[in-house]
């Protein structure tokens, strides 16, 4: 331990920290141990995702004065109170980038790693692959997709301005503002043809001329949402996870729209909520306009993910 942190001082909060802290099993980085170190660089100036602080050495936190430790109790609470941890520190880690966080945008989630692994399993496949990812969020699979791929050509885009705002920050923040461009509009609106290029300076050509595209939709049903934890809808961007109601509505338009800018060979690639897979196979399978569905499934053996070849 650093000389500001005593074994006792820290035994003290992460008892604390097991014995109040809601956790959330898709956050299972969270540990109150993770969180408690999350927190103390935080109050020490050196403010990092759960998942960078738990691979520190305990020598490597930081040493906190009177002023920092008083700062330390009053994050544990706010923690306590429901704030999500992310918020608090503004990092969060995804596919090992420690990437900038907030209440702008859905807070990246480990099972959307098992979608971005998948998908960049077919990116290696091709020479210079076309990229977009629509419901951006915080910009994570977009940059993923980039720091992935060096030879992609990415681009990002959602409905929200302060998200697109959030995943321009967070490509500035990695060094990757030269590799992804983003775009702000309803799901692929802001690629369909000529007068939304001309807007954004840009003359590609995305009709039938992706590769891959990529999407974390909002895809609970908006009945679900009285039973969800606080930290995510008292937090969290509605707009991020509410699908209506049955979960599925922006689901069903992008697999009617995106036939037409995925080329012949090219991939569409899902996130879906627990217990939707089947069903969106099938969809996928009514399209006739894609071969057999590659489901990703998660440790528990469900589908989280499914990626699509055009036909």
């Amino acid at each position: 331990m650093s000389a500001g942190m005593s074994a006792e001082g820290f035994a003290e909060r992460l008892a604390v920290l097991r014995s109040a802290m809601q956790t959330l099993p898709d956050k299972p980085e969270e540990t109150p141990e993770a969180t408690l170190r999350a927190l103390w660089c935080l109050a020490g100036g050196k403010p990092m995702s759960a998942d960078a602080a738990s691979h520190l050495a305990d020598e490597a936190l930081p040493t906190l004065d009177a002023a920092q430790d008083a700062q330390l109790g009053a994050l544990i609470a706010q923690r306590l109170a429901g704030i999500p941890l992310a918020h608090l520190s503004g990092r969060q880690a995804f596919m090992g980038l420690e990437m900038l966080a907030g209440p702008q945008a859905l807070i990246p989630r480990r099972e959307t790693e098992l979608l971005a692994r998948a998908a960049l399993a077919h990116l290696r496949e091709m020479a210079s692959p076309r990229v977009i990812d629509v419901c951006t969020g915080s910009g994570n699979l977009a940059l993923a997709m980039a720091q992935g791929m060096p030879t992609a050509r990415v681009w990002g885009a959602d409905l929200s301005p302060e998200a697109v705002a959030l995943a321009e920050a967070n490509a500035r923040h990695l060094g990757l503002s030269e590799r992804v461009q983003w775009r702000c509009g309803d799901l692929l609106a802001p690629f369909d043809a000529g007068e939304a290029n001309a807007v954004h300076g840009d003359a590609a050509d995305f009709l039938a001329h992706t590769d891959l595209l990529l999407c974390n939709p909002p895809y609970i049903s908006s009945g679900k949402l009285d039973s969800m934890p606080a930290e995510i809808v008292q937090h969290e961007p509605s707009l991020a996870f509410d699908g209506g109601p049955f979960g599925i509505r922006i689901l069903q338009r992008l697999m009617k729209d995106a036939p037409r800018f995925l080329r012949s060979g090219g991939w569409l690639g899902l996130e879906v909520g627990l217990g939707q897979g089947p069903a969106v196979q099938q969809w996928l399978a009514r399209t006739g306009q894609f071969g057999t569905p590659q489901a990703v499934l998660d440790g528990h053996g469900q589908v989280r993910s499914l990626l699509a070849q055009r036909l």
